[in-house]
């Protein structure tokens, strides 16, 4: 299985059910990432440039950095 990853910048490229990384606010200057599903969009605009607000199912909150797109290998 590979992993394709898409910059969580745009809001068009986050859904419901997403696996995204977010960097939580406590986290912003490590730069640490978590890895979740997101259960809320939290940003109305199309884009940012630090990463969409989301929370996760786990009800972490924080900006996306990498929305993974898991797929089968052929």
């Amino acid at each position: 299985m590979s992993e394709e990853r898409v910059a969580g910048t745009n809001r068009k490229n986050i859904y419901i059910g997403a696996t995204v990384e977010v960097v939580q606010k406590q986290h912003q200057r490590s730069g640490e990432l978590t890895e979740g599903i997101v259960s809320r969009l939290l940003t109305n605009s199309p884009n940012h440039p630090h990463g969409i607000k989301v929370q996760l199912t786990s009800g972490k909150v924080g900006r996306v950095k990498w929305v993974l797109n898991k797929m089968q290998s052929q």
